[in-house]
């Protein structure tokens, strides 16, 4: 079983930004802990899991102090199986050397910076509050106290995007020892500052697939239409848990979890979330949702579908297979291009 455990604070709000999170409830933080903890209790005294992977995400988890991450994953300590990949996203303004070295204390394994950009005017551009420099550093100083799976995440589809800035950020990537990128294309969600400015986004093939070609050039190998990395053991073993359809458990306001086909959903809220935090919302999924999402998910990625899944589908995978959109291997579909998954997806569902 996956664990995610959702921080819900932020220092600023970026301008794309639609995820669950705050920048003026930071004196909530210790009551928001004891909450999360009540809830975390819970749900593994519940379940009695056997946790493969944890994912700690945001908002923006480096404006806490370690120690509350230490005191988390000792309750989650006994339900551990095989040294688990333990991540934890970071934003570099506030990843600072003191906070990675306190991190580093704790089961944490792997940093994943919201990079976003190494260009300053495209991170001004975005709504990010730390700079170029501080990117840079902040990588440098995870690898330094002895993080060795360090990712950074990429945007790309902006107005500002040029070939030019897009190999100035390889030709850092390059330098740095980070040995997996995650790359996403800007997405304009509403109740966002860019729901108010759609033209910030600006869709182009060509440098999406020199973007891609290029990290392939560095070592970075695709394998999911987010994901490269440069190594097995450097892969997101928490997302690939995602798209291989585990169970996991939601822990945070804002937070999902997935147990007997069924998610469930903490209060957003996190004033109510704190007064109960064992107060859900509840989505029994039918199996018709469950195969749509196994095809759209495995399409994606590595995963691939199951070849069963589409048994009245035959003519049409056939078709695929002789344009080379996708390939069978045994009895699973897989998509040769991640860029035409969706496309694929839809075709086949």
């Amino acid at each position: 079983m996956l664990l995610y455990i959702h921080i819900p604070f932020c220092d600023s709000k970026c301008f794309y930004c639609a995820f669950n999170s705050y920048t003026y409830l930071h004196n909530l933080k210790q009551d928001y802990i004891t909450a999360l903890q009540k809830q975390l209790k819970y749900e593994l005294s519940k379940h009695n899991p056997r946790i493969s992977t944890i994912f700690i995400g945001g908002g923006t988890p480096s404006v806490l102090e370690p120690k509350f991450y230490c005191e988390i994953l000792e309750i989650v300590s006994k339900y551990l199986i095989n040294k688990p990949q333990i991540t934890i996203e970071a934003n570099p303004n506030s990843a600072t050397k003191k906070w990675l070295d306190g991190i580093s204390h704790s089961l944490i394994n792997r940093i994943s910076f919201g990079v976003q950009s190494f260009d300053n005017e495209k991170l001004k551009f975005l709504g990010r509050n730390h700079t170029k420099k501080q990117a840079i550093n902040s990588i440098k100083y995870a690898y330094q106290i002895g993080f060795e799976n360090i990712n950074i995440d990429i945007i790309y589809d902006t107005k500002l995007d040029t070939k030019e800035l897009l190999q100035n950020d390889l030709n850092i990537i390059k330098d740095l020892n980070i040995n997996h990128i995650s790359t996403y294309s800007l997405t304009i969600e509403e109740n966002t500052k860019f729901s108010f400015y759609p033209e910030a986004k600006k869709e182009n093939l060509r440098l999406t697939k020199f973007l891609f070609q290029n990290l392939a050039e560095l070592g970075f190998k695709q394998y999911e239409i987010s994901n490269f990395a440069k190594t097995n053991s450097a892969k997101s073993y928490h997302n690939l848990g995602y798209w291989n359809y585990q169970e996991y458990l939601g822990i945070g306001s804002g937070a999902v979890g997935f147990i007997n086909n069924t998610r469930y959903y903490p209060n957003k809220n996190i004033i109510e979330y704190i007064k109960n935090p064992l107060q859900y919302q509840t989505e029994k999924l039918t199996n018709q949702d469950i195969i749509f999402e196994k095809i759209f998910l495995g399409l994606r990625s590595q995963v691939g579908v199951d070849i069963n899944l589409l048994c009245d589908k035959t003519t049409q995978i056939n078709q695929l297979i002789i344009e080379n959109k996708v390939k069978q291997i045994n009895n699973k579909i897989y998509c040769t291009d991640y860029l035409l998954a969706d496309e694929i997806a839809l075709y086949l569902t």
